[in-house]
């Protein structure tokens, strides 16, 4: 994608200062004042589709008919520092008892997780860059590669953030680039740590990481100063269409958090509290 092709879609997705159609609410006054309401004014997702992005589908279907099979969309997710075997255990006790999507551990707990699982249907998911996104690009190949040779079925990556806020988005690519062709076929998701980046460099994050070849961009890790945000979910799916997912993370800690980011645009769910959330 060229780079006045990447410039001509942010200047369309991104309206500095203004409030998302997914976060606008109920009010029934007009909403002019935004005009980039996808509901109200669908003319904004002609200006979009024309810049040369995909057409936005916020809501992956409707919110009732996914109650109850939310856990169906949720990565079971520990990945503190000090997490012991037995937690790791319950982990994927947890994830085989409620079906959740995956379960996201440290890569020293990928073997352990495969085996436990594998007579499910659960995704065993690890981390790759994890948290800073700061390792060469080698080494993230190089954890790839081994969490998938030790039965990683998903990959959350950290994108560089300082090459993303240095605007270096060719290394950024290249960086995603290399753990996609390193995963060999395993799905990628690419976390862009939104709440340290700007609304161009998140909507630039997300076109660099869709072209990389990223199953999924992610709004955070958890371990920095924000988590998502309705604005950021409903931004990055408008960037990237329906084609790629967008994975919300970080303080989603109720079903109201979850149903919330569904219709926001998220098709995966990373919480620690995924028990609470199903219970």
């Amino acid at each position: 994608m060229p780079d006045d092709l990447i410039s001509r879609i942010v200047s369309e997705v991104m309206v500095p200062g203004q409030v998302d159609a997914a976060v606008c609410g109920d009010s029934s006054d007009d909403c002019s004042a935004c005009g980039r309401c996808v509901v109200e004014r669908s003319e904004s997702v002609d200006r979009i589709t024309s810049a040369g992005a995909d057409r936005i589908s916020l809501t992956p279907g409707s919110v009732e008919s996914l109650k109850s099979g939310i856990a169906g969309l949720i990565d079971h997710t520990l990945l503190k520092p000090d997490a012991s075997e037995a937690q790791v255990k319950q982990l994927c006790e947890e994830a085989r008892r409620y079906n959740f999507a995956s379960v996201c551990v440290n890569p020293c707990w990928i073997s352990l997780c495969a085996k436990l699982l594998e007579d499910t249907r659960v995704k065993i998911c690890s981390v790759v860059g994890f948290p800073l996104g700061a390792s060469h690009s080698s080494i993230k190949a190089a954890e790839a590669t081994r969490a998938v040779n030790d039965g990683a079925t998903e990959l959350d990556m950290v994108a560089n953030i300082g090459f993303i806020k240095s605007n270096r988005y060719e290394e950024v690519e290249r960086d995603i680039w290399e753990v996609v062709k390193a995963a060999n076929g395993v799905h990628v998701k690419v976390i862009i740590e939104a709440c340290l980046l700007s609304d161009d460099e998140k909507v630039k994050s997300c076109l660099v990481a869709k072209r990389a070849g990223a199953a999924f961009v992610k709004t955070s890790t958890g371990f920095s100063t924000g988590g998502a945000t309705l604005g950021d979910v409903a931004l990055m799916r408008r960037v990237v269409g329906p084609a790629v997912g967008v994975k919300a993370a970080g303080g989603v800690k109720d079903l109201g958090d979850v149903l919330q980011m569904v219709e926001a645009g998220a098709t995966r769910i990373g919480a620690s509290a995924s028990v609470a959330i199903v219970s």
